[in-house]
């Protein structure tokens, strides 16, 4: 069995960079349990000199000559024994606050969730087969909380509880952590919430954020100054194809043109290659190159694209949405008969308003993660056509409508190929920003019409 960080493919560098800090924590947690053991202090409470506190365990586990560590004085003599070798260099040292960035597919919650559970191993390692690996990766483990955002936004009063519960002292003695996947998503207040705790962390307290980028657009500028990131990069299509054979069995030749079509994401991969509806959809949205005869075309062409990415996103939350929904009518005391029970119903009606709400923002975020996924798909072609207009060297994308992409290289030529890729891309831009989806992918079928 592989260690947590298995599942991480091609980021080499990133992994490195994890085990080093996994191993300067598990250091400081032992430093920790000696000073403590000495002053009579508990090993995993408040100690009165502040050994519990994170950096200033790792202030004492810096190189003493190094000049940029604070407090740095060059004095060798320590109260704590000396760091792990695999933490020598300051840099790979463990820090209370991470943000994992790289393109959709790179793996960001991948690392994020690897790390937390490389935080939680016994051995420090991650090594992937002790009982805080598998809680960790499996999301049971009880000082993990994992934050996945299912409306557009991440609010300020989830993320005051989250913070409030993050300062509690871990159950297990180890790292009490936070993981905030798509941290992007947070709102103005949600991010004030979250750096007063990042400011003043508490002891033993790890947050993990997961965004595309540290442009202030994706994290404040104040967040991100006091985190250390992970960038991550597209995976390449050998690595991911590898990694569809080695672990989930799927033929060589399948996997690597599931690689190369999901442009290096992973998830995308992996459900081309066992998925034949996700197949299906690929197909319709690879088919709409030759739809575009007229303006009514069009207009069509974007009808059917909306509809295609409403009725994935139907279809992906509504098992979801439908045990919610019994779950709560069921702890409300719908179906009882005793006294009250007509009456506990009659005064629920606001609580499943609030769950119809949820669920609400929830589909609206699936029907635009689908119709993203279609642009993806659609941006690639139009970028197979533009690599053969110019002759680059460089494998197409999608290797089964090779031959369509090439009669469109010769027909628009390079600047035509240019001006509908970024046509499909000012689509997605404009999504992101608010747009309605339908007024947008109407736009960009005009635009790819007119070329």
């Amino acid at each position: 069995m592989t260690d947590v960080f298995g599942d991480l493919v091609g980021q080499g560098e990133a992994v490195a960079t994890l085990r080093r800090a996994a191993a300067s924590a598990a250091t400081l947690l032992r430093a920790a349990t000696l000073v403590a053991a000495g002053t009579g202090a508990p090993a995993g409470g408040g100690d009165p000199d502040g050994y519990d506190d994170l950096d200033a365990l790792a202030e004492q586990f810096d190189e003493p000559g190094d000049p940029d560590r604070p407090g740095a004085t060059g004095d060798p003599g320590a109260t704590v024994p000396p760091a792990d070798p695999t933490s020598a260099d300051p840099g790979a040292g463990m820090t209370h606050a991470w943000i994992f960035t790289g393109p959709p597919g790179s793996g960001r919650s991948v690392a994020a969730r690897a790390f937390a559970a490389a935080l939680q191993c016994v051995h420090g390692t991650g090594c992937g087969r002790c009982p805080g690996c598998h809680t960790t990766l499996a999301g049971t483990h009880a000082d993990v909380r994992l934050v996945v955002p299912e409306g557009l936004s991440i609010g300020v009063g989830e993320m005051r509880v989250l913070v409030l519960r993050a300062a509690s002292t871990p159950s297990g003695g180890r790292w009490q952590i936070v993981i905030i996947e798509d941290a992007d998503r947070l709102t103005e207040a949600a991010g004030n919430a979250l750096l007063k705790a990042v400011e003043e962390p508490p002891p033993r307290t790890v947050f993990l954020l997961c965004a595309p980028s540290t442009h202030p657009d994706d994290v404040s500028v104040t967040i991100r100054s006091r985190c250390r990131v992970v960038p991550l990069r597209q995976p390449p299509a050998g690595a991911v194809a590898e990694v569809l054979v080695r672990r989930d069995g799927i033929a060589p030749d399948v996997a690597e043109w599931a690689a190369a079509a999901a442009q290096g994401h992973v998830g995308r991969a992996r459900r081309l290659a066992r998925d034949p509806e996700a197949r299906q959809r690929r197909d319709a949205v690879l088919a709409v190159p030759r739809r575009l005869t007229g303006v009514g075309a069009a207009f069509d062409a974007a009808s059917a694209l909306i509809e295609a990415a409403e009725a994935e996103a139907a279809a992906s939350v509504a098992e979801v949405d439908e045990a919610e929904r019994a779950a709560l009518q069921t702890a409300l005391g719908a179906g009882g008969t005793g006294r009250g029970a007509a009456g506990a119903m009659r005064g629920a009606a606001g609580q499943l308003k609030d769950l119809e709400k949820r669920q609400k923002s929830r589909a609206t975020r699936a029907q635009r993660d689908a119709l993203d996924r279609a642009l993806v798909d659609l941006a690639g072609f139009y970028r197979d056509a533009l690599t053969m207009a110019l002759r680059a060297p460089v494998a197409p994308v999608h290797t089964d409508t090779a031959t369509l992409a090439a009669a469109g290289a010769q027909k628009w030529d390079a600047e035509g190929s240019l001006r509908r890729l970024e046509a499909v891309l000012e689509c997605r831009a404009a999504i992101e920003t608010n747009v309605k989806p339908r007024i947008a992918v109407e736009a960009m079928m005009l635009s790819l019409w007119r070329g």
